[in-house]
């Protein structure tokens, strides 16, 4: 790929066009190798470093090809205030709606409907995947994980977990039968019903989830007690919550 595809990788729609994201730094790009070596069959990355690093990109092993550019070059293409030196390009997976591989699993499924915020987003993939056992559905209009904003606030966590993109709300009741949500107004998680669902629907940052759709779903409503002082809680600490909650109750 030239320099100059390499450069517009920040832009979702060449992403999509051109097939691939960024991962920059050196933690990420480690926590990618791991990856890797779980799925030998994806690895096919180019790593565009600075003279300074070719050692280090050298004992990474088989599936990275180093590419060694100017500072100035790696400037251009990252979008960080003091790049680290190290970008890989990385061919997007497959993210699909997979939903004979979910159902009928141990995992749970954790459904955000147009979730807009990336480092919400990334905060609740890493919480997930510090957790595992879950899979995270992702809504159309949802901000895309292989946002370089999201990538960095996984932490890399997005290389292990399970996520499906662009997800329809309404196709959900055709794949699950229980449904939980969070409102002031539900039982506790500490209920002991609260691990038995299959799907837990967390909704945008400011609207929540249709109403209509909890509607349709006849889903069940729970909710994090708290002081009472204010009335709601960020969307990333609310699963975050919830994810804990659940870890628990296996």
């Amino acid at each position: 790929m030239k320099l100059d595809d390499v450069k517009k990788l920040h832009q979702k729609k060449y992403r999509t066009q051109l097939g691939h994201y960024l991962v920059e730094g050196e933690h990420l790009v480690l926590e990618l190798q791991k990856a890797l070596k779980q799925q030998p069959s994806a690895a096919n990355v180019t790593l565009y470093i600075t003279e300074a690093h070719q050692g280090w990109a050298a004992e990474l092993g088989a599936g990275f090809k180093p590419v060694v550019v100017s500072e100035k070059q790696m400037a251009q293409m990252s979008d960080t205030k003091t790049p680290q030196g190290i970008i890989a390009c990385v061919p997007l997976p497959d993210l699909s709606a997979q939903p004979d591989r979910a159902s009928g699993s141990e995992e749970r499924c954790i459904y955000l409907h147009e979730v807009q915020d990336p480092g919400n987003l990334g905060t609740i993939i890493r919480t997930l995947a510090w957790f595992g056992n879950f899979r995270l559905l992702l809504s159309p209009n949802s901000v895309d994980p292989f946002n370089s904003k999201v990538v960095r606030a996984s932490m890399g966590a997005i290389f292990h977990l399970p996520i499906e993109l662009d997800v329809p709300l309404e196709s959900l009741s055709a794949r699950f039968d229980r449904f939980a949500y969070l409102d002031l107004q539900g039982e506790q998680l500490s209920h002991p019903e609260f691990g038995n669902y299959q799907c837990y629907l967390f909704g945008n940052e400011a609207r929540g989830v249709p109403s209509d759709a909890l509607s349709a779903f006849n889903a069940d409503a729970y909710t994090i007690p708290g002081s009472g002082s204010i009335d709601s809680l960020n969307l990333a600490s609310s699963v975050g919550i919830t994810s804990y909650q659940l870890s628990m109750a296996k």
